[in-house]
């Protein structure tokens, strides 16, 4: 009776193939790049080492082919099921991973999540509209995207006028039958109102406002503004200047005193500037008014007869005043910081220092 044949040189690198396995995977895949390169390193169609052993079947002996490729898909199998079994063993560690990554300790304190504040801006608008509420005004809005007719022509803009120039408005449309615009000012919201409501009325129109300028210290393309808005029978400059008064003292507190300084604009006649007494120095004369004492902060007038003729009211029969400013420069006076551009850089250790006005 004659022995059976040992292993062949092909029977033992497949042996060893298989030992060098075992003896890899035992000293264990600690993360899921590893498992991925040891699978890769195995089993890998182009480059692994178990196709390269079916890649040898041509150099095996035909009388050897079958135990060879009987072994060598024995130790496929072997080498598949552990590769499984490790990427079991993977996804379990990443589940647990991830499982303690999002427990939560109760015994921990709670996490205190950052609470917001309002913009400074936002704190005045809403100081300014709370004191014109009670004087027995209504708020009213309109569109950003104005035209030329209710921006500049019922307002009693010339055609000629420099704030019609690109140089100062942002266009949208020059082709337009009335030319797209960016809003230049909040007084388009009154045309607009005049025109539904008629007379008598009484509103403010605070709001984003538009114009071509150079950004610094004092200036910005986007602004804030609120104007003022009275029409009735018997409305007269008198009215206005105690308006003033009331408000600004309202705003900025007792013992603040306005004066009006005449001027013109398109659609007020007379027109005015208001100047209030400086917060800071109280009248006594510092920088920031200059040594006058006083400070410009709104512009003012009777509203021009061609102006309500626009709107479809009887200048003979009603009469009118309008002011506005800048809720912008306020939050500057009011708040005590000396460059515009702050409010608008989105500097959240600036913007969250400001606590409602008293």
């Amino acid at each position: 009776m004659t022995a059976e044949p040992g292993p062949g040189p092909a029977d033992d690198t497949i042996s060893k193939l298989v030992a060098a396995f075992h003896e890899e995977a035992a000293r264990g895949v600690s993360s899921r790049s590893d498992f991925e390169a040891l699978k890769g390193r195995y089993l890998g169609r182009e480059k692994g080492l178990v196709p390269a052993l079916f890649a040898r079947m041509r150099e095996i002996p035909p009388a050897d082919r079958a135990s060879y490729g009987a072994r060598a898909n024995a130790a496929k199998r072997e080498i598949e099921e552990a590769i499984r079994a490790l990427g079991e063993l993977v996804a379990r560690g990443e589940t647990e991973k991830s499982e303690r990554a999002a427990a939560v300790d109760v015994t921990l304190p709670g996490r205190r999540v950052p609470a917001g504040s309002l913009h400074p801006v936002t704190i005045v608008r809403r100081r300014v509209e709370e004191i014109f509420l009670r004087m027995g005004y209504s708020i009213a809005d309109g569109p950003e995207i104005e035209n030329d007719a209710h921006n500049f022509e019922a307002l009693n803009f010339p055609p000629e006028h420099p704030a019609r120039d690109a140089q100062d408005t942002l266009f949208i449309d020059l082709q337009a039958p009335s030319p797209l615009l960016l809003r230049t000012h909040t007084s388009p919201v009154q045309i607009r109102e005049m025109k539904k409501r008629g007379a008598p009325i009484k509103i403010i129109s605070p709001g984003r406002v538009y114009r071509n300028e150079s950004v610094d210290a004092t200036h910005q393309p986007v602004f804030h503004q609120v104007e003022a808005l009275v029409v009735d029978r018997g409305i007269s400059m008198a009215d206005l200047k105690g308006t003033v008064e009331a408000f600004f003292e309202a705003l900025f507190g007792p013992g603040t005193r306005s004066r009006i300084i005449p001027t013109f604009f398109p659609f007020v006649e007379p027109g005015a500037d208001v100047h209030v007494s400086c917060i800071f120095c109280n009248g006594a004369g510092c920088r920031t008014c200059k040594g006058s004492g006083w400070v410009e902060l709104a512009g003012a007038g009777e509203v021009h007869p061609r102006v309500l003729e626009a709107c479809g009211i009887d200048p003979e029969e009603f009469s009118g005043f309008a002011f506005g400013l800048g809720l912008d420069r306020v939050a500057m006076m009011l708040y005590e910081f000396p460059d515009l551009r702050l409010l608008f850089d989105g500097e959240e250790r600036f913007l969250s220092q400001f606590a409602p006005l008293s």
